[in-house]
């Protein structure tokens, strides 16, 4: 991103040319700090750090979200069942945002920018171990490689969930299709249910395993990132 330096009243200040939106964002004072709107694109500096906008509102409302939906799901389970059900559609509908988003959306959040081949994500972990993984400012590819991951566990979880709903309580999407099923399947729908479920945790378990060691080894905070949108551009 080019800068260009500029002084007014003695200070440095900076004229930032923002190469996702169009125009220069101009701020001065002895800590140049940019106006903060909160979109995806926006440059700041902080005691000078040059930090910029990578998680747009829509990414990070829905990664807490599905936080908080398939935690609510996952221990409600059969004792609380229309809480159980509601979070269940939450998620199923914030995963079919997320895939439109992945598509749509600004550019951390499109799949082009984090979806890897098979060896590149391989190398990239191997890389990881030996503490010379090259720092990505979006996902990195393990990271991309887990988010599909989640995805397609979640997309699974909720589809077991809605066609077990509409064999043993006759409601929902799935409802007329899985009415049809033997008695039996309720029962084997029910294992496959819980059994993706478990599988979503342990992957979840791992996503925190590599966001925690992604954090040492890069020495930034990607939880505060997710929580507030901005990293730095650069880590020393």
């Amino acid at each position: 991103m080019p800068e260009v330096g500029c002084v007014q009243n003695g200070h440095a200040s900076h004229c930032h040319w923002n190469r996702y939106r169009s125009g220069f964002s101009f701020d001065s004072g002895p800590v140049a700090r940019l106006p903060t709107i909160g979109l995806w694109g926006e440059v700041q500096m902080v005691a000078g750090n040059e930090q910029v906008q990578v998680w747009d509102p829509l990414v990070r409302i829905f990664h807490w979200s599905l936080v908080a939906g398939f935690s609510a799901a996952y221990f409600s389970g059969d004792n609380w069942l229309r809480v159980h059900v509601v979070a269940g559609y939450t998620v199923a509908g914030l995963v079919a945002f997320r895939l439109v988003w992945g598509f749509i959306g600004t550019q951390h959040a499109r799949f082009y920018d984090f979806v890897h081949p098979p060896a590149a994500v391989v190398h990239y972990v191997k890389e990881m171990i030996r503490s010379r993984a090259r720092r990505h400012i979006g996902h990195n590819p393990a990271a991309g490689a887990m988010v599909i991951a989640l995805l397609l566990s979640l997309t699974a979880t909720a589809l077991s969930g809605m066609a077990l709903y509409g064999h043993t309580e006759f409601l929902g999407p799935l409802a007329g299709l899985a009415d049809r099923l033997p008695d039996s399947a309720g029962g084997v729908l029910k294992e496959m249910h819980e059994l993706l479920a478990n599988l979503t945790v342990m992957l979840v378990l791992l996503h925190l395993a590599g966001v925690l060691f992604a954090s040492l080894q890069h020495r930034e905070n990607l939880v505060r990132a997710m929580l507030t949108g901005w990293k730095s551009k650069e880590v020393n």
